[in-house]
């Protein structure tokens, strides 16, 4: 409060005696405002403390504020140095990503080129085996038409399943089916023994030159009944010149029975014919059965036992051999044609063409 505010007594003028009996009573109103003084000046000095001790607050506050204004500015740098860091870093990665897009694009370029690559080589692998399964097969089929066998045609195909085994190809399975159907069908297949048709044909050649005709004249065996009688029987010298001349008497006619009139009338020059002639017939039959030509194969062979039994001794051992063996062979020779293997190639082709 301010002092001068304060209203001051008012003071009536009084007369001399009365006047200084009353002049003590003054003193009030001054101890009063010295009070006021007093309380005055310990309020501002109150104030006072408190403003210096907010001054000081106040201050200590601006140091802290200060020292975090300078930490958050060297945070700022640093975290503006870590942006820029981080930027640099991302920059980086970008590009890094960058090449290893490109990188990777190029491998899956080259990945997609190399399994192109890998097909066409398969394809081309494929495409080779198939080629060389048919012709291995048809190669067979021709040995197996000379020969008259199927064991080429066999091998063949067993050797295709191997090579189709191994390959590993699941287009190439309906192939191997029909691998398996061909061989199943040949193995069940009847087939004329080729070899040994031909062997017998060559013994029959060989036996052709031992055969003796119908009309043949052969003397008596050297251990006829005629010698075993002589050595049976002592007889003196004149006995034993007659049963000499009686032989050889004997030895000039001889009766016998011919059933087919021509035989009879063979000369020993149409004889060397005759056997040559069934000899060319004979070999007629085994070109034909090496051609495959049953027909004509039959047909000569029926022509030779024909001659056979028309112009040759019936009774000989040897005949009677020759027969036999062409009995078996026309018995042995059957209308079966070789197995084809149209199972086989169709699969070919269908795998050939790629369907």
């Amino acid at each position: 409060m301010n002092p001068a505010s304060i209203p001051e007594p008012a003071v009536e003028p009084v007369g001399g005696e009365a006047g200084s009996a009353l002049a003590p009573p003054v003193a009030g109103p001054t101890g009063l405002a010295r009070g006021m003084v007093w309380a005055i000046g310990a309020v501002a000095t109150v104030a006072l403390a408190a403003s210096g001790f907010i001054w000081q607050k106040v201050s200590g506050m601006q140091e802290q504020l200060a020292r975090q204004s300078a930490d958050a500015g060297a945070a700022s740098v640093e975290a503006r140095a870590m942006a820029r860091q981080a930027m640099e870093q991302t920059r980086e990665t970008a590009a890094r990503q960058a090449l290893i897009e490109a990188r990777l694009s190029e491998v899956s370029l080259q990945r997609t080129q190399l399994e192109e690559l890998m097909q066409s080589l398969s394809r081309s692998r494929d495409e080779n085996l198939v080629v060389d399964i048919e012709s291995a097969l048809r190669l067979a089929q021709q040995q197996a038409q000379l020969t008259g066998s199927v064991d080429p045609l066999l091998a063949a195909l067993r050797s295709a399943d191997q090579r189709i085994r191994r390959a590993g190809q699941p287009r190439l399975t309906p192939l191997q089916r029909a691998i398996g159907r061909d061989i199943d069908r040949i193995k069940s297949a009847t087939l004329a023994d080729l070899p040994a048709l031909l062997v017998k044909l060559d013994e029959l050649v060989r036996l052709v030159d031992d055969l003796p005709v119908a009309n043949a004249v052969g003397a008596l065996p050297a251990g006829g009944r005629a010698a075993v009688d002589v050595r049976a029987e002592p007889q003196a010298w004149w006995q034993r010149g007659l049963a000499v001349i009686g032989q050889e008497i004997r030895g000039l006619v001889r009766v016998s029975r011919i059933e087919q009139p021509e035989a009879a009338l063979l000369s020993p020059e149409q004889s060397f014919l005759l056997r040559e002639n069934l000899k060319l017939k004979l070999l007629n039959a085994k070109l034909a059965l090496l051609a495959r030509q049953l027909e004509s194969a039959r047909a000569d062979l029926v022509a030779a036992s024909t001659a056979l039994s028309k112009y040759f001794d019936p009774a000989s051992r040897k005949t009677q051999t020759a027969a036999s063996l062409l009995l078996q062979v026309q018995g042995q020779m059957r209308a079966t044609d070789l197995p084809r293997l149209d199972d086989t190639l169709a699969a070919l082709a269908t795998a050939a063409a790629g369907r």
